[in-house]
């Protein structure tokens, strides 16, 4: 996997991925940013729970689940000291299908969080208290 990150001015970066896909990433006007993009460590939080969400249909799906949409919120906190790391991140996904089992679904979140989910998996063993819950909403 390769990537590129370049830098456009102020704190604004251009990060374009192997696949040829790009991001504009810039800080706040207090870091010398114009506030116009998404910034690095919410590309980190946001990319962790698509590492996530993509494992959970993925399972639910092979488990011929009924799965109609998924989203993932997550919430994060930081260490107020240099380095800003993240301390805990908690993923709560929301599940909506039809008939879903309430099994499969904690089996698929189980699954991604301590077997598939690289990204989650790679934070948590640099500290990261990542944790999971999940609710089902029949549609």
């Amino acid at each position: 996997m390769k990537a590129t990150v370049r830098w456009v001015d102020g704190a604004m970066f251009v990060g374009e991925s192997g696949s040829g896909h790009a991001v504009v990433m810039d800080g706040p006007e207090s870091s010398g940013g114009r506030n116009l993009g998404i910034r690095p460590m919410e590309m980190l939080l946001i990319g962790t729970g698509g590492c996530s969400s993509f494992d959970v249909v993925s399972i639910l799906r092979k488990s011929r689940q009924d799965v109609v949409d998924c989203v993932a919120e997550l919430a994060a906190t930081r260490a107020d000291a240099t380095p800003a790391v993240f301390e805990t991140i908690h993923m709560h996904f929301k599940v909506s299908g039809r008939g879903l089992s309430e099994k499969q679904v904690e089996r698929a979140v189980e699954l991604s969080a301590d077997k598939y989910c690289s990204a989650s998996i790679m934070l948590g063993a640099a500290g990261v208290k990542i944790t999971h819950t999940f609710e089902i909403i029949e549609v």
